[in-house]
Parts: structure tokens; sequence; C-alpha cells
């Protein structure tokens, strides 16, 4: 792979971070301002394609500095992530494999 190549997946990676990131600041400050808004919380396991324990660092810290997530545990095997979700939806599993996820493997796999 050129450099080249490398370098725009890591622009990807950021743009989708910043991206994720604004859009996360804004469903806090709604939930923040808007108390009685309807959204549940709660801790999902996200199975892991990532194999190595950079990608996996990265996409835990990316989830952890992402407004209204958590990352809790990696699993022993390094095959699932928990996190706590403060707005779950039925695809938040797949928003993270489709978004950060998919980005860090191209990066660090």
């Amino acid at each position: 792979m050129s450099r080249l190549s490398r370098l725009g997946d890591w622009a990807r990676l950021l743009g989708r971070f910043f991206i994720d990131l604004v859009l996360s600041v804004k469903e806090v400050v709604l939930a923040v301002f808007e108390p009685r808004r309807a959204s549940r919380s709660g801790i999902v396991a996200i199975p892991l394609d990532v194999k190595s324990e950079a990608g996996i660092a990265l996409l835990a810290n990316m989830v952890t500095l992402t407004p209204g997530t958590t990352s809790l545990h990696v699993s022993e095997d390094g095959k699932t992530l928990y996190v706590h979700v403060m707005n779950l939806s039925d695809d938040t599993v797949e928003q993270v494999k489709a978004g950060f996820e998919a980005h860090v493997r191209k990066v660090l796999p």
C-alpha cells in the first residue's frame, strides 16, 4: 500500500471521527436541554473484526472520546468491545462497525 493511500485512509478516519463527534455533541446537548426527550441508554457488546492491539485500542479510545459513549471493557480474547451508549438505538452496533471500526481496520488491521 502506498504512503499516499495510507495517508488518505488516516484522513478519512479522522474525518469520520470529527463528523461523529459533532453529531454526538448535538445529541448530548439536546439531551441536557430537553431532559424529557425519550432516550434509552445501555451497554452493548460489539464483536470486533479489528485484530491488532493497536487497532482495538484506537477504536476503544475513539468511542470513549465521542460524547455519549464510553468503552467499558475489551474481552480477554480481544474479540468483543463492551460500550455504554447514552442514546441507544437498534442499529448502534452496526453504526460503530460500519463507521469507526471499518476505518480503523484500514489503518490498523
